[in-house]
């Protein structure tokens, strides 16, 4: 096999991989997706006051409610002078449950795409996410991530109405 043909080969192989991947992640979230709606009907805090809560332990990066062993939380990532956080929200009260130190490999590389996507915003993902329920009202907010299309920094949001999810695209320049 020629060095040509060899990496052609890799780079599908490591295209086929990485779709791969994607699928699985996309799947998880759709599994998750009933018990989530379900049980976003008995929270009682926002997305857009864990926000504001957050943002006295650093400045958040991401945010998203799920279900983690059967209970809803809130999850708030912020980056503050000693690195970046995941800070816990009960979804009823609103209190913070804890503000841990991010060490897992793959959340601290999600945490750190994410805060370069903020360090290239010009509007607070608090203020993307109010906009995104100022037109489409009626709806809540189950999540916000920043990110880079075609260089430009964006936040994917995804918004609830009864059980029907909607994700929705806002411009943070």
């Amino acid at each position: 096999m020629s060095s040509y043909t060899l990496r052609a080969f890799l780079s599908g192989a490591a295209i086929l991989a990485i779709g791969c991947v994607a699928c699985a992640q996309s799947s998880a979230e759709e599994k998750n997706t009933p018990a989530l709606a379900a049980a976003m009907k008995d929270a009682r805090t926002t997305l857009e006051q864990g926000l504001g809560t957050a943002d006295k332990t650093g400045r958040p990066i991401s945010a998203k409610f799920e279900v983690e062993d059967g209970k809803l939380q809130l999850s708030i990532y912020v980056v503050g002078g000693d690195g970046f956080r995941e800070v816990l929200l009960d979804p009823l009260s609103g209190a913070s449950r804890s503000a841990d130190k991010i060490t897992d490999t793959d959340d601290l590389k999600d945490a750190q795409e994410q805060s370069a996507a903020m360090a290239k915003s010009k509007t607070a993902l608090l203020a993307a996410v109010q906009h995104a329920i100022a037109a489409d009202t009626g709806t809540r907010v189950i999540s916000a991530y920043p990110g880079l299309q075609d260089g430009q920094p964006i936040a994917a949001i995804t918004l609830l109405r009864g059980d029907d999810f909607n994700k929705v695209t806002e411009k943070l320049d």
